[in-house]
């Protein structure tokens, strides 16, 4: 039995001998190797702004007026002109397939312009929040301030509950007495002095 056990070992070493090392580990200190591609490379924020411009003059009364134009110069241009000078005879086939054309590429670029707006607004509408969650935070802060100062307050001795507490003593000798007392018992505590403002 153990020599069956030493030969699993062993037979266990040897599988590992004969794996194939492990492929290094990428180092994330260092950027990658741009790989080829078949593909050609373009700039996305490039194309972006390009796919705006254009969604921006499709949707332009200007975009409109050339389109017509166009349309109706290429129309009289095929019914009025010498029968070897007309490209597209009268069904207008090749016109369908412009207009076809340019409306299969109008859409995606409009698409593309729309999808970049609502990025640009999702990062606004999270920027907004952000602020508006630090405002509220602030807001309950000073509140919250607000709130124990007032507390606080409640709690100062103001000049006019002073002045009634001393006019109490006077009218009651027998506190005015008790006061004597705990003036003799405690000497170290001075008076305090009388402010101009209290008087």
């Amino acid at each position: 039995m153990s020599g069956d056990f030493g030969q699993s070992v062993d037979r266990d070493r040897g599988d590992q001998k004969e794996r194939p090392p492990a492929r290094a580990r990428a180092r994330l200190d260092l950027p990658q190797v741009p790989r080829r591609t078949v593909l050609p490379e373009y700039d996305p924020e490039a194309f972006g702004r390009l796919t705006e411009r254009i969604a921006r003059f499709l949707g332009t009364g200007r975009f409109i007026v050339w389109m017509t134009a166009v349309i109706i110069l290429w129309v009289v241009w095929n019914i009025a002109a010498p029968a070897e000078l007309r490209f597209d005879p009268y069904p207008f086939i090749f016109l369908t397939l412009m207009l076809s054309l340019q409306a299969s590429y109008a859409a995606p670029l409009i698409l593309l312009a729309q999808n970049r707006q609502d990025q640009r607004d999702r990062v606004t509408y999270e920027q907004d929040r952000e602020q508006n969650e630090r405002s509220i935070a602030d807001t309950e802060y000073l509140t919250r301030e607000i709130a124990s100062l007032r507390m606080g307050l409640g709690e100062v001795a103001t000049r006019d509950w002073i002045r009634s507490e001393l006019q109490d003593l006077v009218r009651d000798p027998g506190e005015l007495r008790e006061l004597d007392e705990r003036t003799a018992l405690f000497p170290g505590e001075a008076a305090p002095e009388r402010d101009e403002g209290d008087r």
